[in-house]
Order: C-alpha cells, then structure tokens, then sequence
C-alpha cells in the first residue's frame, strides 16, 4: 500500500521589504493626488474665500457698531478667512506651475475667465476687513497695489477684446459670471476710497459701472451668452444683485455718507433680489447635487446685507433696522449653512467639474 506523498512550500516574506514596498507606494501616490487636486482646481473655488472675506468685513462693521456683539468671533472669521485664502493661492501658483495648459484653457474659457477677479477680490476684501492694519499705512497701500494691478490687467484683456476682437463680442460671451470682473473694479474702488485716494476710487468706480451697464443691458436682452449657461452654474444669477449693492457700498465710501445715489444702488439690489426669490424653480436643477458654485449663494447676501447696515446707521428708523436684522441674519444663516454642506460633501468638493468645461462657448456652436 502506497501512500502519496504531499509536498508543502512554506514562503516567508521579508517584513522589511514588504514595509519598503508600501512606503514606496505612498511615495509614489502622493504626487498623484496632488496632481489630482491640481487639476480639478478651478478660479471658482475662491469663492469659498469671497464668502468668508465678505463675511469678515461683515462682522467688523457690526462689532464696531454694536459693541454688545463677540469680537471674537470677527477675529476667528477673519484668520479662518486668511488660512483659507492663503491655501487656495497656493494651490494655484502650482497649479500655475505644473499645469499651466489648463489655466491657460480657463482663461480662455467664456465663463471661467471670469473668476480669474476672484482671487483679487478675496484679497482686497480681506484686507479691508483686517484688525490690525490701518487704511493709511505703507503696508495696507503697498497691498492694495498688489492685489488691485491685477484687476486693472484683466480689465484691460476681458475689456479690450468685447469691443476689439472679431469673434468675442460682449454679445456673444456675455453671461452672469461677466459681473464678477464689475464687483472687483468696486470693491477695489471702496479700498481705494478708505485710503482716501478719492480720484484713484472715482476711476475706478466709474469703470466698474459702466461696464455693469452695458452687461446688465446685454444680458436683460437673453442674448446667446446668457442662454448657454450651464443649469448647475445658476447660483450665480445672485450675481445680479451682487454688483449694485457693491457699487452702493464703495459710493458710500467715496462720499463718506450714505446719500441718494447709494440709496438708489441698495434698493436696486433689493428688488433684483427679491425677483430672484420670487423665482424658485430658476434654482430648482441647481441644488439637486452638490457643487462648489452653491457658494454663489453667500457672498452677495453679504453684500446686500452689509448695505443694510449702512442704510440703517443712515436713516434710522425701524423699517432700516428690521432690513438690517433680517439681511445679516440671512447671511450668516446662508454662510453656515453652505459651511456645512460643504464639510458633509468634502469628498465630491475636489472632483474634476466637467460642468463648467462642457460648457461650449456660444461662437463655436
């Protein structure tokens, strides 16, 4: 009787090769991600930080006015604001650096050129709602000058190219996020206003709303710009309001009072706002998923509501202070809200966003 005989190979792996082999991994997954990042990284996500500057410079109005409210939480906001700011830009100068084919293909994009402003924007917001920086120091007008020349740079490419180039007229490459540029040129013109450099706030107010005008106008006219926006993207039709009510807080500035002309800006930017409202089903697709561009809905609520607080230190009576606490409350209501959206869907926020790059400019239909 023979029995079979069964042959057994025992294999011992060597623990520290294995080790080496995983870190070697990681090693190599790490410029992956980053790449990864990289390339989903859009000019849009900086409106992320608009919303947090805007609601600084919201808060140290209050705190200022109010002095019952929490410093606190202004200069929390504030450093959260500059963390969040700084981080972004650092994200994308590599992005610059590593794949500047696609911030080339962004500035050229119809709607995407446009939040080229928004880093500029952060910035100057940021340093007008600084506690410790005063407005006639070397240092706040050294920054202004940063952060504004490359306003006054896009102005004169996006600007330039409506009225010069064959095949980008404002007709045709008109659409909501247009209003973004005309929000820079105010919001520098109110830092520029709180330095006391009235002329250099007078020009550029004066640029940023005649170019509003002629948007405003292109774009009330649904001209093939406006109609090619992309359904996700309509958050930012709150851009209509966004801009007047800029334009009546950098006039404040300028003129050191609240007057008629500002008057006139605020309750324009009320009444675009609450046709907005009357209107939800122009929203209804948009929030169906989670996107980056629901960050469209903080910051001019904030803009509208610091109007609001101006307005009400102006008239004082109790309608402008009922505006007043219903506006702020909003804001920060709305800011919180998409805060923790935001947080929730952390892992869907870094994803490539084809919405915005399917969406074809009007000339090459």
């Amino acid at each position: 009787m023979e029995i079979s005989s069964q042959e057994i190979h025992i294999k011992i792996d060597n623990p520290r090769s294995s080790s080496n082999k995983r870190k070697t991994n990681l090693a190599d997954a790490e410029p992956i991600v980053l790449m990864s990042v990289l390339s989903s990284l859009h000019a849009g996500y900086f409106r992320i930080s608009l919303s947090l500057c805007s609601q600084a410079l919201l808060w140290k109005i209050m705190v200022h006015l109010h002095s019952e409210l929490p410093s606190m939480a202004y200069y929390l906001l504030w450093y959260l604001a500059l963390a969040t700011q700084v981080s972004l830009c650092l994200l994308y100068a590599f992005k610059c650096i590593f794949l500047f084919d696609m911030v080339k293909e962004e500035f050229l994009h119809y709607i995407g050129v446009n939040y080229l402003y928004a880093p500029s924007i952060s910035c100057l917001l940021l340093l007008q709602s600084a506690p410790m920086i005063e407005p006639h120091s070397i240092l706040y007008q050294t920054l202004f000058w940063i952060f504004a020349v490359p306003v006054l740079t896009l102005d004169t490419k996006l600007y330039g190219q409506w009225f010069t180039t064959e095949k980008r007229f404002l007709s045709i490459m008109a659409n909501p996020a247009s209003q973004v540029s005309v929000i820079a040129n105010l919001v520098a013109a109110r830092g520029a206003a709180e330095m006391g450099w009235k002329e250099c706030a007078l020009c550029l107010f004066s640029l940023g709303m005649v170019h509003y005008l002629v948007i405003f106008v292109t774009l009330y006219q649904r001209l093939p710009g406006g109609n090619n926006f992309p359904t996700t993207l309509r958050p930012v039709f709150f851009l209509f309001f966004a801009a007047p009510a800029t334009a009546s807080l950098a006039w404040n500035s300028i003129c050191g009072t609240f007057d008629t002309i500002a008057k006139m800006l605020f309750f324009l930017s009320l009444f675009i706002f609450m046709s907005l409202v009357c209107r939800p089903n122009l929203l209804k697709k948009s929030i169906k998923r989670f996107n980056v561009a629901w960050w469209a809905y903080s910051f001019p609520i904030t803009f509208l509501a610091l109007d609001s607080v101006q307005y009400a230190q102006e008239v004082k009576d109790h309608v402008a202070l009922v505006l007043m606490f219903i506006f702020s409350s909003i804001s920060v209501l709305i800011f919180l809200g998409v805060m923790l959206l935001t947080a929730a869907n952390s892992k869907r926020l870094l994803r490539r966003d084809h919405v915005l790059w399917s969406a074809t400019c009007p000339k090459d239909k």
